[in-house]
């Protein structure tokens, strides 16, 4: 897999607002989950996979390669997006797009908080964000794009 380039703000705002389900439950994370573990073992990727639905984790895999350091950037990741309701990488990218980063300039704990690329909103139309899926292992924008992947082939498969 080539290395994706860091897609821009309306890039990222498009993603979001397009990747939306109809509804979120246990068994649609089961699928999700599955469908990113087939897509990370087809590329041998290294990664930690976590889903998490209203504070609740309904998924978790580590392939391996994986570490326990993935599962602590889960954790910072997460919380990116259950603070702001957008995607780790479109919070870090406006950072920078502010001339800034989120390191410098969010007045966040950097050991609670990180805005790299891997995590997205798990968000159900009429209802908002109800939950987070994270990829971490890969370099920020792969692991950002593994979980786009995903998320397009679980809508378009219904």
């Amino acid at each position: 897999m080539s290395t994706p380039s860091a897609p821009d703000i309306a890039a990222l705002e498009e993603q979001e607002s397009r990747l939306v389900l109809d509804s979120f439950g246990h068994d649609d994370a089961w699928r999700l989950g599955n469908l990113l573990v087939e897509l990370a073992r087809e590329r041998q990727a290294p990664v930690a996979i976590d889903i998490t639905r209203s504070g609740q984790q309904l998924f978790h895999a580590a392939l391996p390669g994986s570490t326990p350091d993935n599962d602590a950037w889960i954790a910072r990741k997460r919380r990116v997006v259950e603070r702001y309701q957008v995607s780790s990488l479109l919070v870090g990218t406006r950072f920078r797009a502010k001339g800034t980063t989120f390191e410098d300039s969010s007045r966040l704990d950097l050991d609670t908080y990180a805005a790299h690329g891997g995590a997205f909103p798990v968000t159900v139309r009429g209802a908002g964000v109800v939950g987070t899926v994270v990829v971490s292992g890969l370099p920020q924008v792969e692991d950002h794009a593994l979980v786009v992947e995903a998320l397009s082939r679980f809508i378009d498969a219904g």
